[in-house]
């Protein structure tokens, strides 16, 4: 048995808990058989065996310019890796990307232009950087896959679809299932996981991350390490995180998102109004607090929650000055807090009706919302409310520097 390296025994010495950090928050490890002392089937027998840092995969498409919460889950989950003293491989999908993840699609994705993606991977970069260890020489690889995906001729992409079958790519959710319904399923798109397994060869993957959607892409990547005689990954799979709905998977086009590049009291607002419910999820996944720690009262452990979460990516300074505004404006006292975020009334051709002008500031969904809200009393305007939705504005004028606000966590500040 190779003796491992001070490093790695330092940083195995959180696994003899009951509850080890590399489990927090992980709904599976495969494969995973704790009795083994085979290395290639329990996890803490190759952490435990290895003599080196290992090399911990976590690719990232960048298909949008916008990462959120839910996004950020195996990020925090690879720098704990990092702060363990393993190596972090982060891979910007920057040529799977111009293919498109099928992965929970009912359609096939818009394909993306290299200037898409090389635009979008630098905002992802930016967006990560206060979850991961850019600084510390060693804790951080950042590959490309186009670094040898765009080398690869016809003959190696030959040998790529010659490992798996139609059958094995149709088992895939997405793929039966719109397979079934009679949509399309592209020949391109069978080419993503075994492009995305690839990256696990090119990178020598010991543990790929990822989410509890991208098992049978991670499991490719294990049959892909083994066809080129390499040992094969472990997968580590985390839940997808929950919206602030409370019902359906965090999502931009949902609405039920908090965006990591979003302004510190749009941020603070967002957390502070979780379900009961998901706290403590929220809490396990997005945090490092030790949930036995936390204030019984659920009021309070939604602005802890806020708190802890808008300081990671502000600092400490903005998050509570996040906190401060957030409670001027629910409780309506002072000047409208600073710190609002703002929306732009140059976006809109007046003269222009109240409910249009409240849904095109996004706080609604649609007109129509802003029409219902209005009507049901739920906006106001610098803390008057507002009844009419057919009120009319000549100019953007009597608006500028007013604050709208939705319900009681939702709001922004009209400027020119």
């Amino acid at each position: 048995m190779v003796t491992p390296s001070p490093l790695v025994i330092n940083a195995l010495e959180p696994l003899a808990e009951s509850l080890p950090w590399i489990y927090r928050g992980v709904s599976e490890v495969f494969p995973d058989q704790p009795e083994s002392e085979d290395p290639e089937q329990n996890l803490l027998q190759r952490l435990r065996t290895c003599d080196r840092p290992l090399r911990v995969k976590l690719g990232i498409d960048p298909t949008g310019a916008e990462i959120h919460l839910g996004h950020s889950i195996p990020v925090r989950k690879l720098r704990a890796f990092q702060d363990a003293g393993h190596t972090a491989v982060l891979i910007i999908g920057d040529f799977t990307a111009r293919i498109g993840d099928p992965t929970g699609k009912s359609e096939v994705r818009r394909q993306l232009t290299a200037e898409e993606v090389k635009a979008n991977a630098q905002t992802y970069l930016d967006q990560v950087r206060p979850i991961l260890d850019f600084d510390t020489p060693g804790r951080l690889e950042i590959r490309y896959n186009s670094e040898w995906l765009e080398s690869l001729d016809l003959s190696q992409i030959i040998e790529l679809l010659a490992t798996m079958t139609v059958g094995q790519m149709l088992a895939k959710e997405g793929f039966a299932e719109r397979y079934e319904k009679g949509h399309p399923v592209y020949l391109h798109e069978f080419l993503y996981p075994l492009l995305q397994g690839y990256d696990s060869v090119a990178v020598k993957a010991d543990i790929e991350l990822g989410g509890t959607d991208q098992k049978f892409n991670i499991a490719v990547g294990r049959d892909m390490q083994r066809h080129f005689g390499l040992p094969p990954q472990f997968g580590l799979l985390m839940p997808l995180l929950l919206g602030t709905d409370g019902s359906q998977k965090m999502s931009k086009s949902l609405g039920n998102y908090v965006g990591l590049q979003e302004d510190p009291l749009t941020m603070y607002s967002k957390l502070e109004k979780v379900p009961d419910a998901l706290i403590k999820d929220y809490f396990e996944l997005l945090t490092p607090l030790d949930l036995k720690t936390l204030p019984e009262n659920p009021r309070e452990q939604q602005k802890q929650l806020a708190l802890e979460i808008t300081r990671q990516f502000h600092g400490e300074a903005a998050a509570y000055q996040a906190q401060q505004a957030a409670l001027s404006l629910v409780q309506g006292t002072g000047e409208p807090a600073a710190g609002v975020p703002e929306f732009s009334l140059s976006t809109i051709h007046f003269p222009a009706k109240l409910f249009y002008i409240v849904g095109a500031t996004g706080l609604c969904a649609s007109s129509s919302e802003a029409r219902r809200q209005i009507q049901g009393g739920g906006v106001k305007l610098d803390g008057e409310k507002l009844s009419d939705p057919n009120q009319e504005f000549a100019s953007p004028a009597p608006l500028l520097g007013k604050v709208v606000q939705v319900g009681k966590k939702k709001f922004v500040r009209l400027v020119d």
